[in-house]
């Protein structure tokens, strides 16, 4: 038999929606120990100064230790080895640094603020960032938001902040000093954000839930004749910020560049693409609009067998696989193994890491020696792209926790342990799919595809031999 033999398209019972509506926020105790490995990732790099850029969509670095996003506005936190930390901030964001995670002294800087407000401001940016104590013959990091890993340049000289920021504490840090990419303290190996305790996966849980709930009830409703606005408003919910565009497109995508739904009503036979994410974790589907298969195009009508099949069974070799300890190339060999690139055509690593953002970093990519460990919260997302096929998708969200870790959810956060093991029990007896023992679902439709989206009794799941 082939690699997929295993792998029925049958009946399955649904999942059950099961995010509690009721947001987790972050302790206090929580916050002094993400500031705690920043500062001593900080000390172990030398960096007398720590620069952390930013902006609405490039923010999560500097939320990591404020609590919050700057909005419209640029902002800064400005860490030092000295113990004395500050916030730069523009006109709308400066009264937000009282309520700030993290003790820091508010410096003004009307250059952040949005075009023609008021920018009278008799300081310079350089004399802005000498009052953060940044200066001559200091070693100094700039974190932004992306970790460069080219292998053809400096990535430490790479900067994806403000040019005008950059040049300002070139000039400022002089000749004696010096100025690199410091991303890498917070995301990609051994960064601080990449690993997370139970309370941090409480607060993550919620959302990755809770874009599951509503890929379930958007699923549920769609038929011919549904609007993609119908769909669009059932993928979101409780007023929460979107981590991605939310993506509810019957048939032919970018119409005339338009991201975003549409009145266009779904069609049998039409493609179906569907994604929603928030803080925590994304939730995303692809199929057809079509009961059977006649209804398929016609040299698409054996798209089960020839996309879905091969694609659920690398998903389940992914949650059967992957354990605290093994190396991100591992992973992606066992991937590559049952659903080769060459023939498949996904391009980009199969799974990421994620948290305030839908993509934070990776530690799976081809020959990456990096350790993956318990506390990492994962994104399924293998991507195949087949010609003369729509695609397929069932991205969802799982923690990585080892033994220990998983006594530490079941004492301190009795509730979530019942979530997950519900999860588990449906994954295994329903779907057929034997975890591995350090994969927790965050959500409850983890592994659950139904590819032909109005036969909803219909999904993916294993045979039993």
């Amino acid at each position: 038999m082939n690699n997929f033999d295993r792998i029925h398209y049958r009946t399955v019972k649904s999942p059950v929606p099961d995010c509690t509506g009721v947001p987790v926020l972050l302790t206090d105790e929580t916050m002094k120990e993400r500031y705690h490995k920043v500062m001593s990732r900080m000390q172990k790099e030398g960096l007398d100064t720590l620069v952390i850029y930013a902006d609405l969509e490039h923010g999560n670095n500097f939320e990591y230790l404020t609590g919050f996003l700057p909005r419209f506005e640029e902002a800064l936190l400005v860490l030092n080895q000295n113990g004395r930390h500050y916030m730069i901030m523009g006109n709308e964001n400066l009264n937000k640094v009282p309520s700030a995670r993290i003790r820091a002294t508010a410096i003004h800087a009307p250059y952040f603020s949005l075009p023609n407000q008021p920018m009278d401001c008799p300081d310079d940016i350089n004399a802005i960032l000498t009052k953060a104590e940044i200066g001559s013959g200091k070693h100094i990091g700039i974190a932004g938001w992306k970790n460069f890993t080219s292998r053809f340049e400096d990535n430490k000289q790479l900067f994806d902040v403000p040019y005008y920021l950059v040049e300002a504490i070139r000039k400022l840090a002089g000749p004696d000093g010096s100025v690199v990419n410091a991303t890498s303290l917070f995301i990609g190996e051994n960064g601080a954000r990449c690993t997370n305790n139970v309370n941090e996966i409480e607060h993550y849980e919620f959302g990755a839930a809770l874009a599951s709930d509503c890929m379930l009830a958007a699923m549920n409703i769609i038929n011919v004749g549904t609007k993609e606005t119908e769909l669009g408003d059932a993928l979101n919910a409780l007023g929460q910020k979107n981590s991605v565009v939310t993506i509810a497109a019957a048939g032919k995508r970018f119409i005339k560049a338009n991201l975003y739904p549409t009145e266009n009503t779904v069609k049998a036979g039409d493609t179906i693409s569907l994604t929603i994410g928030y803080k925590g974790g994304l939730s995303s589907r692809a199929g057809y609009a079509a009961e059977h298969k006649a209804q398929l195009p016609g040299d698409a009508q054996d798209y089960v067998d020839a996309v879905v099949k091969p694609y659920f069974n690398a998903y389940i070799t992914w949650l059967e696989t992957i354990r605290c300890g093994m190396k991100g190339g591992e992973l992606y060999d066992a991937v590559e193994t049952v659903l080769p690139k060459a023939e498949y055509h996904w391009s980009l690593c199969p799974g990421h890491l994620t948290a305030d953002e839908e993509w934070m970093s990776s530690p799976v990519y081809a020959g990456s020696k990096e350790e993956l460990v318990s506390g990492m919260l994962f994104q399924i997302d293998i991507i195949p792209s087949v010609a003369g096929y729509g695609g397929t998708s069932a991205e969802s969200t799982v923690l990585l926790a080892s033994q220990e870790l998983q006594q530490q959810i079941r004492s301190q956060a009795p509730a979530l342990w019942k979530r997950i093991e519900i999860r588990r029990d449906y994954m295994e007896k329903e779907l057929g799919i034997q975890l591995s023992p350090h994969v927790l679902p965050m959500a409850s439709t983890v592994a659950y595809l139904r590819p032909l989206m109005l036969a909803k009794e219909m999904a993916m799941a294993v045979k039993s031999f």
